[in-house]
């Protein structure tokens, strides 16, 4: 028997890369190197990038239109098998794409071999992810806009409800609720600006570059892209298969988006403490003590605000992965696959789950308004008083100062102190001065573009409900 045998090698022949190889790879080495567990999830973009590929291969002549039919049929009821539960993914065939060609081959038989012609799995899964990841931006910035329509629909109905506005988490001017909202609002807005700048990067593809030098058939790339529906092909070989840079963009916008999620979800767990009790979130939203009966946890923005942190890790992964890959694919980039899927599952979770919980919560309007009388909310307010009838700005925060001391040690809060304890601290103040000591005054000044005042609030919230109907208009088409 020759070395060159068939019965040598049987496992190294049953792969489909097998010819060069004289023994089987060792049965540890094939279950460390496979994907096949985690990249399954790619089965539909990698039959529609196949089905594509095979259409373009019979327009370009390389295969005969029955050839193309008979492998896009054969993929097609592939894809049915693996949606019933009733396709046999096989470690031994490594990965996804793998699986998927030897089943065609099994179907129908040598015309299977075919597909393959002018591409290489370094190509083809580069051509996947960027499917895949295609496709969850849209769903996510679906998300953000469904959570943004019910913050634009919180503001509107808190336009006029009254809360104290904090820096260093001391109280320090009135808002209102609604502006509250409209500011969480603003956040997801740079988010999804992000994630549409990301999806263009994403939306090219690299089909067509092969391993890495290009093929010499006669490929038509832009007949691809149009049928995935690219917006174009890119521009090197070299760097089609070895690029993740989208992915790295994409974790970057998730993990900002992530955080901007925990820093609601902290305001939320800190805004439903009896400390505050300035909302309370729904029943279905949260869990109780297996000891203490009282308790109510904000168990969901406490999970979202800790499923922060895998994502950051997931982003720390991914830039670690490729900073010394030299040119080009590289097995490191396997690794690429399951940051980015959790990333994303991570980020659908925490997107719906604050859509659907946040706008059901309810305000204690009497106790965020009860909150501004606490840490002297209006100081700002009579110093801008004292301004406007003729005292330097920095005589009248002095004034103000010796205001806030005089009502602390009276336990007071600064609309509590008499007209004469007020005028004894400045000559410009008038009869009028109470007028800006309250929450409801301050507020009702802050007109300026931007601001706190209800009626700005309901010019944003529209200005917001424009924007959202703008961005949907667009997504569908």
């Amino acid at each position: 028997m020759t070395q060159d045998s068939p019965q040598d090698k049987p496992a190294a022949e049953a792969k489909l890369w097998g010819g060069r190889f004289s023994e089987p790879t060792d049965a540890f080495v094939e279950r460390f190197t496979a994907s096949v567990d985690f990249d399954r999830r790619l089965y539909r973009e990698d039959i529609r990038g196949s089905q594509a590929h095979a259409h373009m291969l019979a327009r370009v002549g390389v295969l005969s239109e029955d050839e193309a039919r008979r492998i896009v049929d054969g993929l097609d009821a592939i894809r049915e098998e693996i949606a019933a539960g009733e396709f046999d993914w096989q470690v031994g065939r490594e990965d996804v794409h793998m699986n998927i060609e030897a089943r065609l081959i099994e179907r129908i038989g040598d015309v299977g071999k075919k597909l393959h012609t002018g591409r290489s799995r370094n190509d083809q899964i580069a051509t996947d992810i960027r499917l895949w990841l295609r496709a969850a931006i849209d769903e996510i910035l679906e998300l953000i806009r469904s959570y943004q329509s019910g913050l634009v629909d919180l503001a509107e109905r808190e336009a006029d409800t009254i809360m104290p506005g904090f820096t260093h988490l001391q109280t320090a001017q009135p808002v209102t609720f609604g502006h509250h909202m409209l500011a969480w609002y603003e956040m997801l807005e740079r988010d999804a600006e992000r994630l549409r700048d990301c999806r263009r990067r994403v939306n090219i593809l690299p089909l067509g570059a092969a391993a890495l030098a290009g093929t010499p058939y006669p490929l038509d790339r832009e007949y691809v892209a149009e049928q995935l529906g690219f917006d174009g092909v890119t521009r090197n070989s070299l760097d089609a298969v070895s690029d993740r840079d989208f992915a790295i963009e994409f974790s970057a916008a998730a993990s900002t988006l992530m955080m901007h999620l925990s820093r609601q979800a902290e305001e939320l767990v800190l805004w439903t403490s009896a400390q505050f009790d300035f909302i309370e979130l729904p029943d279905r939203y949260c869990t109780g003590s297996s000891i203490m009966p009282q308790k109510k946890n904000p168990d969901v923005p406490e999970l979202v605000r800790g499923k922060t942190g895998r994502v950051y890790g997931h982003l720390t992964s991914l830039l670690t992965l490729m900073k010394s890959q030299p040119l080009a694919y590289n097995k490191d980039n396997q690794e690429d696959k399951e940051p980015l899927f959790d990333t994303v599952d991570t980020l659908l979770g925490s997107l719906r789950a604050f859509a659907d919980m946040v706008p059901d919560l309810a305000v204690r309007r009497a106790n965020t308004l009860a909150a501004t009388t606490r840490g002297f909310a209006t100081a700002t307010d009579l110093a801008d008083y004292l301004v406007e009838r003729g005292v330097a700005f920095r005589d009248a925060h002095e004034v103000v100062g010796r205001a806030v001391r005089l009502a602390q040690e009276r336990g007071v809060d600064l609309a509590q102190l008499s007209l004469e304890e007020l005028q004894q601290l400045s000559a410009a103040v008038g009869e009028d001065v109470h007028d800006v000591l309250t929450a409801e005054g301050s507020v009702a000044a802050r007109r300026v573009t931007g601001g706190t005042a209800p009626e700005q609030v309901r010019r944003q919230v529209a200005a917001a409900r424009a924007r959202l109907a703008a961005a949907g208009d667009q997504s569908s088409t």
